[in-house]
Parts: C-alpha cells; structure tokens; sequence
C-alpha cells in the first residue's frame, strides 16, 4: 500500500497534467485564432476526464460522466489542428478506451461501450448522416438474399459490444455500432444483396408425376437441397412443381447442374409397365386412412358419372345381312379399369393402382391434401375474486332451579341462529357441552350443575350466555390452464382430483349377518378444459370450448348437508377470435346479502335494554368471476419453438427458487433444475442430470 508521501506525489503529479492540459488548450489571442483556429494537442498520460473537460470548453459541448470512465489517455499531434477536428479525435480516444458518446437533450453522455447501444442513437434517415466513431442504429431491407441467413456473415464484422440481428417477417438487417463500420458493413450488403441472373426453365412431363420426379431429383442430386450453400460448394438449383400443367420449374446459375436435372427427368419421364401401376405414396402430414377414404369417394363419384354418360351413348347396334346368308354383330363398350386406393397405418402411406392418367390427377390431390397443418396454442384465463363479511352478537338467558319432589322450574330465551347456521350458538347446546361453543366472544354466568327430573342427566346451569362475532374473508383464485392442438382436433385438459361420493347405503338389522356397505361414485373435482379450433385462411380462429372449474366448498360441514358440496362453474360455448387477441368468455357477478333478527316480543323492541333479549346476525358474500381466452396459430417450427422455449424457461425459472436456505444442523437440499433450452436440442435427453 502507497504511504503518505507516495499518494502525495501523485495527487500533484495529476495536479499538474491537468494545468498543463488546460495551458495547451487555452484559447489563443482573438487575432491569432481567428486567422487559423488550430489547436496543439500534447496529452500525455493525461486523465481522460481532464481531456473531456477540456475538448469540452473549445467545442461548447456539455458532457454527463459514467462514474466508469477513467483511465488515462496519450495524444500527440506534431502540428496544430483544426479546431474542427477535436470532437471526432476525442470520439476515437473514447473508443480506444472501450468508452462510447451519446447525445441527448443538449448533452454528451459519456458511458461503457456496452451500454451505447441501448442510448438514444441516431436512427434511420439522421444516422445516415453520421461519419465517424459515433454509435448509430440501422436498418436494412433486403431484397434477394435472406436476412436470417446474412446475419452469421456479418456478425464478426460487428464491434464485440454492439448489435446485429435479423427481422424475419420483413427481411430486414438491424445494426448498432460505429458509423464509420456501419457504412463500411453497408457496402458489404449491397454488394451481397443482387438479384441472380438464371432463368427459369420448364420441364414438361407427359408420363410420370411432377411431384415424384421432383421427390426423386431431391433426392439424388444434393444440389437441389434447400439448405443454404457451403463456401466453395457448386451452385444449387431450385425445383419446383406445377401440378395444373404437370411440369418441373426449374432455377440455377450452373449449366451443367441444369443438364443434369433435365437428363435425369426426361429418363424418368417414361410411360409404366402396364395400366395396373402400382404406387407407394408416403405422407408427412395428413392421416393415410382418411386420405384414402376421401380418395375412394372422389374416384367413385367420377366413375358413377362417366359410367352414367357411357349408358346414355351406347345405345346402337351393328348389322350386317347379306343375300342367302344373315349375321349378327354387337360390340360392348369397354369397361373402365377400377382404380385401387389402400391404406398402409404402420407407415402412414398410400398403396395406388391406377393408370398413369389417374394417378397423376391423384398425386396432385394428395399433395395438397398432406399440406402442414396449423397448430393453435391455447391459454385460458380464470379469475375468481370473493370477498365475505360475517357479523352477529346476541344475548341468551336462562336459568333452571330444582323444587324438589322431581319437580324444576326454568325458563330463558333460546335462539338458534348465527352465521354457521346456529351450530354453537344455542345456549342449550353450550350447557350440554361448552365445547361445542362457535367462533368469536362468548361470555357466560354458570350456576351450578342442573338434574333434569326423570333422567340421570346433568347439565351446567348456564344463565347467560353473550356472543360477538365478525368474520372477514377473502379469496383470489387464478387458474391459467393452456393446451396445444392441431386444427380441427379437439384438446382436452383436467387439473384436480377424483373425490369419492357416496351414492347409497344400507345398515343391516341385529337379526341378519349381512355386512353394512356403501355405494360410492367417483367424480373428477377441480378444472377441465375442452377446446376444439379451427383456423381461417384469414387468421381468424373458430373455437368449440367447454370449461369446468369445480371444488369442495368450505362450509360443507356448517350448512348441515347430507354429504360433501361442490361448487361448480362451467362454460359452453363457440367463439370466433383474431389470431392472438384476447376475448373474454363469460363472467359472474354476484351479490349475496342476508341479515336476521330473533327477539322476544316486546322487550327486544325496547331502546338500549331491547340488544339483551334479541339476536342479530348478518352476512354478506361478493363474488367476481371472469374467463378470458387467447388463441395463438403456430403455422411453422419457429413459431412453435418460440412458445415452447419461453413456457420451458418459465418452468425452469420456479425450479430453480425452490431451493432450501442453507442450515448447519439439515442436509443440503437443492432444487432439482432442468438443463437449459439450448441443451436439449437435437438427440440429447430432456431429463435432468
């Protein structure tokens, strides 16, 4: 550690540079600057917010400091320079020191190069204007090449702290760094960014099918492959298929590539062997057996129709007679040849026997039929929001004496009543047994014990009996049940438990040996969610829904029912929603408001002196009930990863906080976490380490 005299030293030493700094940079003689307005700079190891401070007084900027920036700078120059150039030269010196400027607001905020590009830096239009070493945001559209495929180009081009990715919906390039290397990074762009020069050329088949040739050419020439090309690998060609015209598009900037795809095509357009060809379609999509059964009612809708118009036609009949002899000639139109169509499950293929005629119609059918189907992401949002307020006071008298020869007197009030529906509240029941006393304040004056005449029972002389209650509760219930379904299949989701009811019993006599037993039935308690969609080429979504949240009430027990009470709250119901948007299903309001009063006549109407003879309670219950619905089309893999990553990551987010505090007298015990989202790709396990 430095002493005293050390820290002395270099306190003064800085002391000095900073007069130096400020001797080099003061302004000259008004004659003098106004004939060159050139500037000395000799820094050396200068403190760098020394040098700001004073590139700030000649260039009239005013500068907010990162507490970061520190450190020191050398700046040299052998001739004087224009004073014009001190901003860009200290914007050079900042970025050597890994510092970055941002103005905003009539100031210059001088911050960590990381954070520049999260400033408020020109963008657009403005930031076209902008040279040096000045951070600037950018956009570029791109016309031809893909931007998703660009970026990996350009991203080592891009200084370590700053930004550069892709827009796919708009094909677009956004970037955060230095002017002079975004300009430098635009010029890249425009020189990739070209239209190609190869001409589309069409392949017209007269045999076979477009789409199995163009499956066959993928096939056997990876230069059709739609995987971006490697460096130094030949040029690749696009095929296409034109089911109308049965003919194969085809695109490359290779000659010899584009003669090899015609040879292989015009060999492989050759006529079958035989009208009963025999094909093997496999599917990537759609269900083989319902293709087939579509299919089969397609073709016996056409053979009933031309067999209807050839019944119609045929109706002539060729003779011939001639002198001594006579003959007679018909001849039968030709049957159509029956066309095959079955179903193989285990792979999810089509077995075809038919002309090659049919079977191209039918290849042309099929491919649009085996189209990727849409899948739809479904969340659902219930929220249940009750309040409660319970109140009730009262007074109860009553008193009992024995007057011998089995013969007692006694006489009170006796009300049944209270919140619970009177269960503790009685003060004949609280006699019995003080324990079965409710909730809330109670106050008594006991007597003595009390015989009732004729029984061997005895019971607390209880005299008065006062009671105050107040009850305040409340509940938020949130439920956000989601489901993931393809189109037009119904999903289905339950949540709870499968609580036991009992349905009958019976209880045998003494007189018979048959066993007691319970009928019990089980029910699934707790939250169910059907939904069936169906997607619109306009993004509209069509959603069958049914939703069901049930529970085993709390106060099954206090409103003396014969068994366990549900409560039950469903929705049916067929909505169309907007791709995305959030639409509110159903709701419930409800209000439930109760008060009594029971008093002895007269005397409970009686001002001050009436609350100790009467009994009040009152009792009321809000409940809020509202169901919202979002439906989210995933029509690609992208769209699908994207949900799926952020609902993994939130899992695995709450896994982690499950971890228990460390003690010195427990075992450790951390959370089990999942492994990150980017190392479950490809063939790796999904289950924790």
């Amino acid at each position: 550690m430095p002493g005293k005299s050390t820290r002395k030293t270099i306190f003064v030493t800085r002391f000095l540079a900073s007069l130096l700094v400020l001797a080099l940079l003061a302004p000259v003689p008004a004659m003098s600057q106004a004939a060159d307005e050139r500037v000395t700079l000799n820094f050396v190891n200068a403190d760098i917010v020394s040098v700001i401070k004073a590139v700030g007084g000649h260039t009239g900027k005013n500068f907010i400091l990162d507490p970061r920036v520190t450190g020191t700078v050398n700046v040299v120059s052998e001739k004087p320079v224009p004073k014009d150039l001190l901003w860009p030269m200290l914007l050079s010196v900042l970025r050597t020191q890994g510092f970055a400027a941002v103005e905003s607001g009539g100031f210059v905020k001088i911050v960590p190069e990381a954070e520049a590009k999260t400033g408020a830096s020109p963008v657009g239009e403005a930031a076209t204007k902008i040279s040096g070493d000045r951070v600037v945001t950018r956009v570029f559209l791109l016309q031809n090449e893909s931007a998703v495929q660009l970026v990996p180009v350009l991203r080592p081009l891009v200084t370590a702290n700053n930004f550069v990715a892709a827009y796919p919906n708009n094909n677009a390039i956004v970037i955060t760094d230095y002017a002079e290397n975004v300009k430098r990074i635009e010029s890249i762009i425009r020189s990739i960014d070209q239209p190609t020069g190869a001409d589309v050329q069409v392949i017209a088949l007269k045999n076979a099918s477009a789409l199995d040739v163009a499956q066959t050419i993928a096939k056997v020439i990876p230069e059709t492959s739609p995987a971006p090309s490697a460096p130094g690998m030949p040029a690749k060609a696009a095929v296409a298929v034109d089911a109308r015209t049965n003919s194969l598009l085809v695109r490359g900037d290779n000659p010899g590539l584009l003669t090899r795809i015609k040879a292989l095509a015009a060999s492989l357009d050759t006529p079958g062997a035989g009208a009963g060809n025999i094909h093997v379609v496999y599917l990537r999509n759609a269900e083989a057996v319902k293709i087939a059964d579509t299919l089969r009612a397609l073709l016996g809708g056409a053979e009933s129709a031309r067999t209807a118009s050839s019944a119609a036609n045929a109706t002539g009949t060729n003779a011939s007679a001639n002198t001594g002899a006579s003959g007679t000639a018909s001849a039968a139109a030709p049957a159509a040849t029956a066309s095959i169509i079955q179903a193989y499950p285990p792979t999810n293929s089509l077995i075809i026997i038919a002309p090659e005629p049919t079977y191209r119609a039918l290849r042309a059918v099929i491919d649009k039929l085996d189209a990727r189907r849409a899948q739809v992401f479904v969340e659902a949002l219930i929220v249940e929001v009750s309040t409660g307020l319970a109140s009730e006071f009262g007074v109860q008298w009553q008193g009992g004496r024995n007057i011998g020869n089995g013969q007692s007197v006694f006489g009170g009030t006796n009300f049944n009543t209270g919140v619970a529906g009177g269960a503790g509240t009685n003060i004949i029941g609280a006699a019995l047994d003080p324990r079965t006393l409710g909730a809330g304040l109670n106050l008594g004056l006991i007597n003595g014990l009390l015989k009732i005449p004729g029984t061997d029972i005895e019971v607390l002389n209880l005299q008065v009996l006062a009671r105050a209650l107040e009850a305040d509760s409340g509940a938020n219930v949130l439920s956000t049940p989601n489901v993931l379904t393809l189109d037009n299949e119904e999903a289905k989701i339950i949540v709870g438990q499968n609580v036991p009811f009992i349905t009958g019993s019976y209880t045998p006599s003494s007189t018979t040996a048959t066993n007691p037993f319970q009928t019990i039935e089980r029910k699934d308690i707790g939250l169910t969610l059907k939904v069936t969609p169906q997607v619109a080429e306009g993004g509209t979504v069509k959603l069958k829904i049914f939703q069901e949240v049930s529970s085993v009430t709390r106060e099954a027990q206090l409103v003396r029912s014969a068994d366990i009470i549900t409560n039950k709250r469903s929705l049916e119901s067929t909505v169309l929603v907007d791709d995305g948007q959030i639409i509110v299903l159903g709701g419930l309001i409800q209000d439930d408001q109760q008060a009594g009063v029971d008093k002895v006549p007269l005397l409970g109407d009686l001002p001050w002196i009436g609350s100790l003879f009467k009994y009040e309670t009152r009792n009321r219950k809000r409940t809020n009930l509202m169901v919202f619905l979002r439906p989210v089309v995933l029509r690609d893999d992208k769209a699908a990863n994207s949900i799926t990553s952020d609902r993994y990551e939130y899992i695995r987010n709450l896994q982690q906080g499950m971890s228990l505090p460390p003690n010195v007298l427990l075992p450790g015990a951390k959370a089990t976490e999942l492994p990150p989202i980017d190392a479950t790709r490809g063939n790796k396990s999904l289950l924790p380490k």
